[in-house]
């Protein structure tokens, strides 16, 4: 099957999972971190429902090159966009700690991603996301639905609907959908988190390897889940 057909025929699937989803939900909602993947199923997810809140972690630590793009976007495609905000700030958080990203990255993805995100996910009833099995090895178990614990024991459904997708095809759509991407892709990053704790990949077959200096894959949000 040629490349195009291919995309036809994925792009056709993922609609078809949002479009079931989206009718059965009165509150989605879509995290996104502004990379290429996340683009594209929020590109999707707005043909169904173009109003649908769409999650920013605003961990304080990010590229000003993702501050940057976050809000061209924004802009350009009229976003509902929700700044999910730690409970500190990040001056806060380093007067009390010191830099918890170098001494203990998996408390400070804690406090500034896992524990904002769980609490807002508390106001909707269903969960988009653009994660895919080819990421990283911890995702390679990945499910199209699956349903997602909360720490309050609210139960959320959880759509990864790019869940089979490759990088190939991810960046296909984006051009044929003239979706413009992060420039930050342009300087050779293939997985873009805070700043502190991403570097350019480590192992060419894991595109979250810069990612924490090798330290760690994930940052806790998604573990729960799997």
């Amino acid at each position: 099957m040629a490349v195009a057909e291919q995309n036809d025929v994925l792009a056709l699937e993922a609609r078809a999972v949002l479009r079931d989803a989206l009718s059965v939900s009165q509150a989605p909602c879509v995290t996104c971190s502004f990379q290429a993947e996340d683009m594209v199923v929020l590109a999707l997810a707005r043909e169904v429902a173009p109003d649908i809140p769409v999650l920013f972690l605003e961990t304080g630590y990010h590229f000003a090159e993702v501050y940057e793009y976050r809000n061209a976007m924004t802009a350009r495609y009229g976003l509902n966009l929700v700044n999910v905000v730690p409970e500190e700030t990040v001056a806060a958080q380093e007067a009390e700690f010191g830099l918890l990203y170098r001494s203990a990255p998996d408390q400070c993805c804690k406090l500034r991603k896992v524990k904002p995100l769980f609490g807002a996910l508390e106001r909707y009833d269903s969960w988009l996301t653009g994660l895919r099995r080819v990421q990283s090895p911890t995702r390679a178990n990945l499910q199209v639905m699956d349903t997602f614990p909360l720490p309050s024991g609210k139960r959320i459904p959880k759509i990864s609907p790019l869940a089979a997708w490759t990088d190939r095809e991810v960046w296909q759509f984006a051009r044929d959908a003239d979706i413009p991407l992060l420039p930050l892709y342009d300087k050779g990053y293939t997985s873009i988190g805070c700043e502190p704790c991403t570097l350019l990949p480590i192992d060419a077959t894991n595109l979250r390897s810069g990612r924490w200096a090798g330290r760690k894959l994930e940052c806790g949000i998604h573990i729960a889940g799997q």
